[in-house]
């Protein structure tokens, strides 16, 4: 796991979990994550904020636990 500012050129798509309300806002780069194997995850609330880059092996975890939370 490692932090960063936003890598440039990078397609950010927001998490179906995330609201248009100012909800949880979180974005990540499928793109990058296919041709690296690291997933850029971010705020959309802060796009020139830090960037948490994760394995895709943390990601898939990070996914099943937002699935399996009650929201």
């Amino acid at each position: 796991m490692n932090t960063t500012n936003s890598p440039p050129l990078l397609r950010w798509v927001k998490s179906s979990y995330s609201t248009d309300n100012g909800g949880a806002c979180v974005e990540w780069a499928p793109a990058h994550a296919s041709n690296n194997g690291v997933v850029p995850v971010r705020d959309s609330k802060r796009p020139t904020g830090p960037v948490l880059l994760v394995s895709t092996d943390a990601f898939a975890g990070l996914v099943a636990l937002a699935r399996s939370a009650e929201l």
